[in-house]
């Protein structure tokens, strides 16, 4: 496809994945337009998740990439691309600035990892973690280019982490884990798909702030289970909150201290307070 396609199917592509995401949008809206997609998916045909499984793409025309679906990087591992306007919502909420650094945990082959290299600008840096050894290969091959990101095969569950003022996790923990918060700086952000398992969830968002740490929920998400961050009695607790509603109303992400009558949801030392933080 010519280059002026390609550019014009990434404008009307950038303006649909962006259009709810607030004050921000003008921001993303360059770094979706900047980013060519199919760079991070393999050659085409695609395979596009849908209800019933994948199906595959006519041909390789760019059209198919540059709508709001998801796709593939690994089908016979069930791992996807995600799906664009999520993302664009979780950047949004994160607003990265420039200067900053970001960790990116289960950075995939790397497409949201160069979106957040372009928010954060060349004196920002962003460390991408990918635990699955060949993703991780992918998204060092297409991300060399980016001197201001580094990849690296491992864990984003276990320590150490580096500090950071945003992190940004693509895989689903039933707890926001103390390696992660440990790692934010002052003013730091975290989100994160607070999930049971591979059931329904959504995306929360925690900050560090002088009087503790405040936290919300950005928008519904189904992740595949970070490594390390599914604990049972969790998983019970969070499905059942989940059901019953009410996850607007919190606040506020309490650590090693009782509950009182404004507690969502319990975990293992932490719980999700709706008081006004």
């Amino acid at each position: 496809m010519a280059s002026r396609g390609a550019d014009q199917l990434r404008k009307f592509y950038a303006e649909l994945v962006t259009a709810g995401s607030g004050a921000a949008r003008s921001r993303l809206m360059s770094a979706f337009k900047l980013v060519p997609r199919e760079h991070f998916l393999g050659p085409g045909p695609w395979k596009v998740f849908a209800s019933s499984g994948y199906v595959e793409t006519p041909s390789n025309d760019l059209a198919f990439v540059y709508q709001d679906i998801i796709i593939a990087i690994s089908p016979s591992k069930s791992l996807n691309n995600g799906l664009p306007s999520l993302h664009a919502r979780c950047l949004a909420a994160l607003a990265p600035r420039e200067g900053e650094n970001a960790l990116h945990i289960g950075a995939g082959t790397g497409y949201y990892s160069a979106m957040l290299a372009e928010l954060v600008g060349a004196t920002g840096s962003v460390q991408a973690m990918e635990i699955d050894k060949d993703l991780a290969r992918a998204a060092k091959q297409n991300l060399k280019a980016r001197t201001n990101v580094f990849v690296c095969c491992r864990s984003g569950a276990e320590s150490p982490l580096p500090l950071s003022d945003i992190i940004y996790v693509n895989a689903g923990s039933t707890a926001p884990l103390r390696v992660w918060l440990d790692a934010l700086r002052p003013g730091g952000r975290l989100v994160f798909p607070l999930t049971p398992g591979s059931g329904h969830g959504a995306m929360l968002r925690v900050t560090r702030k002088p009087g503790g740490l405040s936290a919300d929920f950005v928008c519904d998400a189904y992740f595949i289970p970070c490594v390390g961050g599914q604990v049972a009695i969790e998983k019970r607790r969070l499905t059942r909150a989940y059901a019953e509603g009410g996850m607007r109303d919190v606040r506020q992400l309490c650590l090693d201290c009782p509950t009182d009558d404004t507690c969502w949801m319990k975990g293992s030392s932490w719980w999700l307070s709706t008081r006004q933080f």
